[in-house]
């Protein structure tokens, strides 16, 4: 082993050790794993022109749709501002561990929280009726010589109100919905899809981990 890449690894491990004590869920070990893959990642995206030192938004998105299966534009958008913590337009190496902590592995609270973060659209701490339009236009088949093609959506709207709306004012407050889905956990992702099914998390953590299980 060459003396820089000795160096690279030691680096490697102290960091991973600093970030393995802040972030849930992972071992000090798959951090390193997910620190190599995070530099993978920035790596190809440099080599297309891109000279960042975080992930951007579009080799992020572009990540979501090829490893995890997230292909929703209305969702992947949010998801990459949900991992943007200090919202400066780029997922450095700790917001990607910290996301990946509850994206792969979150308990059910964390997933909770997560999912209502990426379904408040402007951050007001409440999901409205308008940002439920616009997550779920489009999901919906339109029904032959349905007039309104956004008919069915509000009718759904009006639903997922009445029965998701405890304190009824007309839109869901984070208690609303934490209710509704520790009721019904299969409301998790009543909006859209924004977690990876069980097949892409194994495949994903077969992938990065291997190295570790190798040892």
């Amino acid at each position: 082993m060459s003396k820089i890449s000795a160096m690279n690894k030691r680096a490697t491990q102290t960091l991973a050790e600093n970030i393995s004590k802040q972030v849930e869920h992972f071992s000090k070990k798959e951090v390193e794993c997910l620190i190599r893959e995070f530099n993978v990642l920035v790596a190809e995206q440099n080599n297309s022109g891109r000279a960042v030192h975080g992930l951007d938004r579009g080799k992020f998105i572009s990540t979501l749709h090829s490893i995890f299966g997230l292909t929703d534009d209305r969702m992947t958008g949010r998801v990459f501002r949900t991992f943007d913590k200090d919202n400066d337009s780029v997922v450095s190496m700790k917001e990607w561990i910290e996301g990946l902590s509850v994206f792969l592995r979150g308990t059910l609270d964390e997933k909770i929280k997560y999912c209502f973060t990426v379904y408040d659209l402007n951050g007001d701490n409440a999901i409205s009726r308008e940002e439920m339009l616009h997550m779920l236009k489009g999901r919906l088949i339109r029904q032959p010589n349905e007039e309104d093609p956004d008919e069915g959506i509000k009718d759904l709207v009006e639903i997922i109100l009445k029965k998701m709306d405890y304190d009824h004012d007309g839109k869901l407050s984070f208690e609303d919905f934490e209710k509704t889905v520790k009721d019904e956990n299969l409301l998790l992702e009543a909006f859209g899809t924004c977690l990876p099914d069980f097949r892409r998390i194994e495949m994903f953590e077969g992938h990065v981990f291997q190295e570790q299980f190798e040892q």
